[in-house]
């Protein structure tokens, strides 16, 4: 079940995001899929044993991340990231 109808804004758009991946803190850039429940069919806290799912749980805790579904799915470079909104430093 998703919580998102519609793509987000910024689906198919690289924008920078400032956090912590590949174990630096950035700034990456981040080439935006969608939302994630969009495009997994399920929010990230459901998605059991996904690598991405996994790694976002662990940056909650460290960061202080939101819990809730603001979630974006991409990639920086051909690796697959879940970004909450509030981590997108520049649109554009």
């Amino acid at each position: 079940m998703t919580s998102h109808n519609s793509p987000h804004p910024l689906a198919g758009q690289t924008v920078t995001v400032n956090a912590h991946l590949h174990g630096n803190s950035g700034p990456h850039e981040f080439t935006v899929e969608d939302w994630n429940d969009r495009v997994f069919g399920q929010s990230w806290a459901a998605m059991e044993r996904h690598p991405a799912s996994m790694a976002y749980a662990i940056r909650t805790a460290w960061e202080n991340l939101p819990l809730d579904n603001e979630v974006i799915y991409g990639k920086v470079g051909p690796f697959g990231h879940l970004i909450h909104v509030t981590e997108i430093q520049d649109a554009g």
